[in-house]
């Protein structure tokens, strides 16, 4: 999509986009406010390459001092995201069934030691010990589409615990250091509390978390269905012996890594796998899946421990398997577990096309709101050039 087909579709759109802004930001209670809300919207839409707030309110007016208004709402205007993330959720599930409830990780690289939640972490996709925030968005799934509603930023300790750090980012007195872990579950509670509809699906990528276990046996006790990659090396046990197995190759009744089982497996399924992500030209291969119970499977309480079906796609010709998946929707089909799997990468897509088109990367920003009332009309944004029919990225059968 080029910039000027954008540019017009949004010309003709004015009203619409008015009346959008108005829905999400009516509860801004000044008038420039509201103004400057859809001067953000109009400039994420419209301007090419990087999204400074010069470069936005450039776009959008030839005001002189429209960068200085525009950056002081961003980062320094009081303002609450929450009710707007909430209008924005109703507005999408208004107009389309929500299939599952996907949840992302996402690496913003940072130079300085400035940014609010700003650290040192290894990152995968890069290879390599990075400076960066590491945030956590929520996805509603739709019918061949991903689009975010809400946001997490993780604040290492030492930025809630250093009173100078939290002045200088404006950190709220009620915000605390959380794991990973309680960021997403934080983002489910969240939309639980909000939505109309009924709880589809939660879709994450945990495989990257030390206490995915943990996580899991809370979506457990809390009913959700969900779908989840695990770390390969998550401890499990099988829960069904594996007959006519070499023994050599068989999980015991001792603990096993969720990467052992899923790679061999005891129930074989002939797909073109979808596992290995959206760019990977599907094979042939197979994928093999097990029952299993975790360890902390007693804390999913209800007397017995949770059963759960583990799979993945055998690499026979590889060193190192692909993905590992864990979900308590036992009873569907292989078909209907692989279709949210597509989902799931469905969401990196989406990530791919608001860093490339819409500005998730380049907040200049360093306060704690800052970063909050960005995300927050970056996910405005796309939802509205999706709704037009504009954001072809991220869309897939």
């Amino acid at each position: 999509m080029t910039t000027r087909t954008r540019t017009r579709a949004l010309a003709a759109g004015d009203t619409a986009l008015a009346d959008f802004t108005d829905r999400l930001f009516g509860h801004l209670p000044r008038a420039d406010q509201r103004r400057w809300a859809r001067v953000y919207l109009q400039g994420l839409l419209t301007t090419p390459g990087k999204k400074s707030v010069r470069r936005l309110a450039a776009s959008v007016t030839e005001s002189p001092t429209a960068s200085q208004s525009l950056q002081q709402f961003i980062n320094a205007s009081p303002w609450d995201w929450n009710p707007a993330r909430t209008e924005l959720l109703r507005w999408v599930e208004e107009r389309h069934p929500v299939r599952a409830w996907a949840i992302g990780q996402v690496c913003f690289p940072k130079r300085g030691e400035h940014s609010v939640g700003v650290h040192r972490r290894f990152d995968p996709a890069a290879g390599r010990i990075v400076n960066c925030q590491l945030g956590f968005c929520l996805f509603l799934s739709l019918d061949g589409m991903n689009v975010p509603v809400d946001w997490r930023l993780a604040l290492p300790e030492a930025w809630v615990t250093d009173p100078v750090l939290r002045r200088r980012a404006r950190i709220s007195p009620e915000v605390v250091h959380q794991a990973p872990e309680a960021l997403v579950l934080e983002l489910v509670d969240w939309i639980v509390a909000r939505t109309s509809s009924a709880h589809p699906p939660v879709v994450a990528d945990l495989s990257r978390l030390g206490a995915a276990a943990a996580l899991i046996g809370v979506l457990s006790r809390r009913g959700h269905d969900f779908l989840v990659s695990v770390p390969p090396a998550l401890t499990v046990r099988a829960a069904v012996p594996a007959q006519g197995s070499d023994r050599a190759h068989t999980p015991g009744r001792g603990g096993t890594t969720a990467g052992d089982i899923a790679w061999l497996g005891n129930t074989s399924h002939p797909y073109s796998t979808p596992l290995a992500g959206p760019d990977v030209r599907p094979q042939r291969q197979r994928i093999h899946s097990a029952l299993v119970r975790l360890p902390e499977g007693e804390s999913a309480g209800r007397g017995a421990q949770q059963i759960y079906r583990l799979f993945g796609e055998r690499r026979p010709d590889r060193r190192v398997g692909g993905p590992v998946w864990l979900t308590n929707m036992n009873r569907h089909r292989m078909d209907d577990l692989l279709h949210l799997v597509r989902r799931s990468a469905r969401s990196g897509a989406v990530l791919g096309s608001l860093a490339d088109e819409f500005g998730l990367l380049d907040f200049e920003g360093r306060s704690f709101p800052g970063w909050h009332h960005h995300m927050t009309l970056m996910s405005a944004a796309y939802a509205y050039a999706v709704r037009c029919g504009e954001a072809g990225v991220g869309r897939s059968a």
